[in-house]
């Protein structure tokens, strides 16, 4: 069946299950690219590595923010595009968001490379972990390119309706890292550097995979050369829809800083450390969630093009329901199994698992309903309102988040930072519901006005 007709007229569910499970499986793979990293160094090369590694995290994240600003908006517009039947405009913004990659990352590496040690500085690095923190962040900066490139065009990969050459991408390179960390940690010895070596090869095998599908592989849309030129309204119109994700990763990045700023106050080195295995372990849970997003995203996208109203509610409802059961999941593994978790990244230090331990299950004490919230927010965004999408998602990450991290560890020293965040989840799953509802009412309203369309009734057979 042609990719834009199942999209159209295929089973929504079943279409969720052929787009998402493909995204989720490549997202699992991929959060290994943190894990597996912070399981080697964390017992190998040990706790203050550790803490070094989860300094990095803001910058990593900045590198990610842009790959996601140019490749998920590129994403969103060129299936509106493809649900509009216009293959031409949609190559249009391939070429363009291929381009904005490219610039986006010399200027990374370029000002990276110049500011990494007062940023690691700023950051909250001490004498003891700033020498791992720039071993291995610096290695990542000079190769930014093979990550911006290849995460941000593996997005539209997955617009264009080919989710598993998306979902072989990451496996790609999260199978490739697993290995690499292995030969260049454990074997070669080379340490935290050996991380980053093994991170950057693999991302690199990445970009040259997605690379070759646009221009020899069995793409639907090309990378062609007339495109190349950089368009103001097709900048502006991805810019639109990848701010809104592109903001959230800032924040994050912003977040991490004030947190092991707080972190470094409140509990020292070791709760940085703590931090860094937390975060690993809600990566794992996070990802399949992120999955469901990029997977629905393609068909709520695609059917709200179209004007196929109900068939987006239901891709939705069904998009909550699956992130929702993984998150609730999560969140109580997290309370259950706290110890057996945080044990795979730390070998020896007590100190290090009891912080972990304690914190872990403050942090994430509110996950089983971010699922919803998460998706929730993603919808806005598929569906072109990109306003909205960008203050859902910074509800979590800054409105409230920054906030809660300046004045709850005055009150409660370090258990005031791990609560910061099950504060913000609430209060933004809350917020987050009453912009669903008022959209879904006017969805409810859309739906009636077009329900004598060939579309609707073809749909509605379904």
């Amino acid at each position: 069946m042609e990719r834009s007709v199942k999209l159209r007229d295929e089973k929504v569910g079943k279409l969720l299950l052929e787009f998402s499970i493909p995204a989720i499986i490549g997202m699992l793979v991929n959060s290994l690219y943190i894990v597996i990293d912070r399981i080697f160094i964390g017992r190998v090369v040990g706790a203050m590595a550790i803490s070094g590694v989860s300094l990095t995290f803001p910058i990593s994240i900045l590198i990610m923010a842009f790959g996601m600003l140019v490749g998920i908006g590129a994403a969103a517009r060129i299936s509106i595009k493809l649900g509009e039947n216009n293959k031409d405009e949609a190559e249009h913004i391939l070429g363009n968001a291929f381009v904005l990659l490219i610039i986006v990352s010399i200027a990374i590496t370029i000002l990276g490379l110049i500011f990494v040690d007062p940023m690691l500085r700023g950051f909250g690095a001490s004498d003891n972990t700033i020498g791992y923190a720039r071993q291995f962040i610096t290695i990542l900066i000079s190769v930014s390119i093979f990550q911006t490139v290849g995460f941000g065009l593996n997005n539209v990969i997955r617009s264009e309706g080919d989710p598993k050459t998306a979902m072989n991408t990451m496996l790609i390179g999260g199978i490739c890292n697993i290995i690499l960390d292995f030969l260049f940690i454990y074997i070669l010895h080379f340490g935290i550097r050996g991380a980053a070596i093994a991170t950057s090869i693999s991302q690199g095998i990445n970009m040259i995979w997605v690379l070759y599908y646009f221009l020899k592989g069995n793409s639907m849309l090309r990378i062609k050369k007339k495109y190349l030129r950089l368009n103001k309204d097709i900048v502006t119109s991805i810019f639109s829809i990848g701010m809104s994700p592109f903001a959230m990763q800032i924040a994050a990045s912003l977040v991490n800083v004030i947190l092991n700023k707080s972190l470094g106050i409140y509990g020292g080195d070791l709760a940085i450390g703590a931090m860094g295995i937390i975060n690993g372990i809600a990566t794992i849970i996070l990802m399949p969630i992120f999955g469901i997003n990029q997977g629905s995203q393609p068909v709520i996208g695609f059917n709200y093009g179209a004007r196929l109203h109900r068939r987006v509610k239901k891709a939705l409802l069904l998009a909550i329901t699956a992130a929702t059961v993984i998150s609730a999941a999560g969140g109580i593994a997290v309370q259950i199994f706290p110890t057996a978790l945080v044990n795979m990244f730390n070998k020896s230090d007590m100190n290090l698992t009891n912080i972990t331990v304690n914190g872990i299950k403050i942090f994430m004490v509110m996950f089983p309903i971010i699922g919803f919230q998460i998706v929730s927010s993603n919808f806005f965004q598929a569906i072109g309102k990109a306003k909205i999408s960008m203050f859902l998602a910074l509800l979590r990450q800054v409105i409230v988040l920054i906030p809660m991290l300046l004045i709850l560890p005055r009150i409660f020293k370090l258990n005031g930072v791990w609560m910061a965040a099950p504060v913000s989840d609430a209060v933004a799953s809350i917020l987050t519901a009453l912009f669903l509802y008022f959209e879904i009412k006017k969805l409810n309203l859309n739906a009636k006005e077009n329900v004598h369309s060939p579309e609707v009734s073809a749909e509605c057979a379904k």
